[in-house]
């Protein structure tokens, strides 16, 4: 973890007394586990589950921002109504070119 140390002096203060704060300042990979957190794959492996697992954690995490982006009144309703409909599609495609059956 990086840190950046910042000094502060002050005319009121001895100059031999110094206040030092420590800053913890995140790194990118921080930055990306908080913005886009993935969790570990737990079922049944075969490759085409693991990458539907991962298109489900996106789909899911895409999902969020554009509930909290119509919520805080950034877009419409029926824009995120759409954005949604079309990121169902496209994870429905996907587990079909996976070979992911619907129901066995």
């Amino acid at each position: 973890m990086s840190l950046c140390v910042i000094m502060i002096l002050s005319c009121k203060i001895p100059k031999s007394i110094e206040r030092i704060y420590i800053v913890n300042e995140p790194n990118d990979k921080e930055k990306d586990d908080f913005l886009y957190p993935q969790r570990p794959y737990r079922g049944e492996f075969t490759p085409e589950n693991f990458l539907l697992n991962a298109n489900l954690q996106e789909f899911a995490q895409k999902v969020s921002y554009i509930c909290n982006l119509e919520t805080n009144g950034k877009i419409s309703s029926q824009d995120a109504y759409l954005q949604i409909k079309d990121l169902w599609k496209s994870l429905r495609k996907s587990a079909k070119n996976l070979g992911i059956n619907k129901k066995k």
